[in-house]
């Protein structure tokens, strides 16, 4: 099975321009393609999971990768999907995060000298003369087009800011300058950028007389629609400060049965004949499935070695086959006592497995708190420092752990 082919098979590709000549492209290796990544966080997350195996794969397929990080773009912010206008970052905060974002991109694409390459938009986009890119790309956009892009239309209702209607033009005046600069033919990203994409190849095509194509990945959603990467306490990291690599290992071990096999397919790099057994499993064979899938993705994302440590915690947990060396740990200081001893609501609040004390007493009202397999039912339980000295281990729910210590 060529790329290509396998792309489509995997469940991967939701619309392109020029399906022979994109094909072509890929299968020969000759695609040099980008995708963009806004800086708006200080780590890349879930939703950009997509867009990094699909830039591995097609590197693995000899096609040459442009990483293109938003220093530019991310002074403005992306309507797509979002109903409200993203919050607008400093200067300072876009390059922190872009030194952020290109040490975990390293985990996922090898770069180098005739290997995939990062560029900044920045570089191009903060020095541009206002007046002079409204006669160089003004004439080749119609505004009636852009309001029925379905980026903004969803947005009109709610109101749409001038500096965001520019995003569509900045985006596609990229395309263009990596088209002139590294030769790029081709861009990727979600099936919510397709208009801006779309801009992109006309304004190629409008400006140089030239073919650039566009192709888009499906968004990673669950059996309802929803969007994957999220838990009740936001979404979830690659960095593992942020998601520690057991977190990680739990959101994929814990995902609907309906998802598994889908998210194999589509995340995973274990071949298609492998994975096609598994979509007759059921049962407790679809259990053994989330674990070949947390597996393989933290292995992905964190390395072997943490990658066996979250599994063996999570047997620890669920089995009782293990020790709990490798659960994830939070460390109480002197400060969080008072007169020697801490409740049981400080304690969920500073494990980060409640946002504040009124849902940690909601959690510990409605029975779904326990300290070493005893339920918690009294809000105003407190523990003395010693009670720390041997195991403690507090559960939430069915799924949230965390072993406490000193």
């Amino acid at each position: 099975m060529q790329l290509y082919d396998e792309l489509v098979a995997r469940g991967l590709i939701a619309q392109v321009t020029d399906e022979k000549e994109i094909k072509e492209l890929i299968d020969s290796g000759k695609a040099i393609f980008y995708i963009g990544f806004d800086p708006t966080a200080d780590s890349l997350h879930v939703g950009h999971f997509m867009a990094l195996c699909l830039m591995k794969r097609l590197q693995m397929g000899g096609n040459k990768p442009i990483a293109l990080l938003g220093g530019g773009t991310g002074m403005i912010g992306d309507p797509s999907g979002k109903t409200d206008m993203r919050k607008m970052l400093t200067k300072e905060d876009i390059d922190h995060n872009i030194a952020c974002f290109k040490k975990q991109m390293s985990r996922f694409i090898e770069f180098g000298e005739d290997k995939a390459i990062m560029v900044n938009n920045g570089d191009w986009l903060l020095d541009l003369n206002y007046v002079e890119l409204l006669r160089e790309v003004g004439p080749h956009f119609s505004v009636n087009r852009m309001l029925a892009a379905e980026c903004y239309k969803q947005r009109m209702e709610r109101g749409l800011s001038f500096l965001e209607f520019n995003y569509m033009i900045m985006q596609s005046y990229d395309f263009l300058e990596l088209f002139q600069k590294y030769g790029c033919n081709m861009q990727f990203g979600g099936d919510d950028q397709w208009s801006n994409m779309l801009g992109g190849t006309e304004l190629i095509r409008r400006k140089l007389g030239k073919d650039a194509y566009a192709m888009t990945i499906n968004l990673l959603l669950n059996s309802e629609g929803k969007k994957m990467g999220k838990t009740e306490s936001g979404a979830v990291w690659l960095d593992a400060e942020k998601t520690s690599p057991y977190e990680f290992y739990q959101y994929w071990r814990n995902v609907a049965d309906a998802d598994v096999i889908k998210c194999i397919k589509m995340l995973t790099f274990l071949p298609l004949e492998e994975i096609e057994p598994m979509e007759k499993w059921e049962g407790s064979e679809l259990n053994k499935a989330k674990e070949i899938l947390a597996f393989e993705l933290t292995q992905l994302v964190h390395g072997t070695e943490e990658a066996n440590k979250a599994q063996e915690a999570a047997k620890a947990l669920f089995a009782g086959g293990a020790n709990s060396e490798n659960m994830p740990k939070t460390t109480l200081a002197d400060t969080d006592f008072t007169d020697g001893v801490i409740d049981i609501l400080s304690i969920l609040v500073k494990a980060g497995m409640t946002a504040s004390k009124s849902e940690a007493r909601r959690a510990v009202e409605q029975g779904g708190v326990s300290v070493n397999g005893e339920k918690v039912t009294d809000a105003k339980a407190v523990f003395a420092k010693d009670a720390f000295e041997n195991e403690f281990v507090v559960k939430k729910g069915k799924k949230s752990f965390q072993k406490i210590c000193l």
